[in-house]
């Protein structure tokens, strides 16, 4: 596991590998399957009808269904079973509010599915049950091949409608999957929708990868190889696969992170000794050498407003954040609470960290809020590793097992609902959301 040890950031590294390729048995996962762990009591009940298809045979795709999983996926919505539907209407002039008022649907979303060419007319309405009022409606066009797509984007259209907060289904992750054992043992990096399906394999390797960190234009990723018999870290375009190895200095080369503008990378080298914070101009490829500490110095991460950088250090005595400029300057410790928090990570307004922490139960997924430091712990789970945060911040996924089995979590912000994503034929690691892709 991606765990701090006091023998140094060289003996944590080992000793995650060795993890990575114990738990592994396949990298062919194409997709990766949702388990609801835990849902929300205060989540908004919700009717979503079957759309209404009129051409020949079925559709490849249950649009309606993907939009009911994810806007339950959130934990901010209960949708109703399709057995307490009242009736199973199309369009708005169809609905009776009464009757949904009934089966305590606060929000009622319809639809229909035309056949053109090879193309589909998709339209669909959100209703205000309570208030008794259309929302929202719109048509739009997908193929065959968009149907998820095009689902996706409904429900990100749904979710910022009823909430104020734009949907993030249409976005992605990217996680690393490792297949065999010892020296049979083999990596792969995916690119997968939010949800866990379409995952495409961008990258595979006899040697380990590890921390994928998308760009802010969501392009490019930067990941750590150890191809080259050391770590390296290289930066490769998502789509097109063209990559670029930016360091390979002697020791460890860690931790990448983008700074919001994407003309920097923060990193952890320790080619001058133990590792610390540098920061690379990209245009340029100037290193700049933020921390000088004895202490162990890695997992930085840029504030929103790139102004600043917040990183694990162990200079306390045991894994603790700091913040610094991202200048350069003096350090200010920000976790007091517990004696281990590390991994920490910006909310993207800024008023958050989420982070690992860990209690007499293990390591979990936790918040601190930086106005107040009030901690909140997010998880039950045990070995809970490498949070990344939904663009809108209403999620964290990470990395965690499930018996021996590493899969992926994700948990709401408020810790209220939680679900799981493991392969059907393996293990899944390191776990990085995209930002917004336009």
């Amino acid at each position: 596991m991606k765990r701090w040890m006091s023998q140094g950031w060289k003996a944590l590294a080992a000793g995650w590998l060795v993890s990575l390729a114990c738990l592994a048995t396949t990298a062919q996962a194409q997709n990766l399957t949702i388990e609801i762990t835990r849902g929300s009591d205060q989540a908004t009940p919700i009717a979503i009808v079957p759309f209404e298809f009129s051409g020949q045979g079925g559709l490849p795709q249950d649009v309606a269904q993907i939009v009911s999983d994810d806007l339950e996926h959130s934990g901010q919505f209960s949708p109703l079973s399709r057995s307490a539907l009242v009736s199973l209407p199309s369009s708005s002039e169809d609905v009776f509010y009464d009757d949904w008022k009934r089966v305590d649907a606060r929000y009622l979303v319809v639809g229909k599915i035309e056949p053109q060419g090879n193309q589909y007319r998709i339209q669909y309405e959100l209703m205000d049950i309570l208030g008794g009022k259309r929302m929202l409606g719109e048509t739009l066009t997908s193929s065959d091949g968009n149907l998820r797509a095009s689902a996706h984007y409904i429900s990100d259209q749904i979710f910022e409608a009823i909430t104020g907060i734009r949907g993030a289904f249409s976005t992605r992750i990217a996680y690393v999957a490792a297949s065999g054992t010892g020296d049979n043992a083999r990596y792969a990096l995916y690119v997968a929708d939010a949800d866990g399906h379409n995952g495409q394999q961008v990258l595979s390797s006899d040697d380990p990868i590890l921390s994928p960190a998308w760009s802010p234009d969501g392009q490019k990723i930067a990941y750590v190889s150890f191809e080259s018999g050391n770590s390296a870290i290289y930066v490769q375009n998502a789509s097109t696969g063209e990559r670029l190895r930016l360091t390979s200095f002697r020791g460890i080369n860690g931790a990448p992170a983008w700074s919001p503008d994407g003309r920097k990378l923060a990193m952890s080298l320790s080619k001058d000794g133990q590792p610390e914070i540098y920061v690379m101009n990209l245009a340029t490829r100037q290193l700049t050498r933020l921390t000088t500490n004895p202490a162990i110095e890695t997992e930085p991460d840029w504030s929103p407003d790139g102004q600043s950088l917040i990183f694990t250090s162990d200079r306390s005595g045991a894994p603790q954040l700091y913040r610094m400029s991202a200048t350069g300057g003096q350090a200010e410790r920000v976790t007091f609470t517990g004696n281990y928090n590390s991994d920490g990570r910006f909310s993207p307004d800024g008023k958050t960290l989420f982070m690992v922490t860990r209690d007499g139960s293990g390591y979990h997924v936790a918040k601190q809020e930086l106005d107040t430091g009030r901690v909140t712990v997010l998880t039950d789970s045990r070995w809970d590793e490498s949070p990344s945060v939904a663009p809108n911040g209403t999620m964290v996924i990470f990395a965690t097992q499930q018996g021996a089995q590493g899969v992926l979590g994700a948990v709401s912000s408020d810790g209220r609902a939680s679900f799981r994503l493991p392969s059907a034929q393996g293990d899944v690691r390191e776990p990085a959301w995209s930002p917004f892709l336009n």
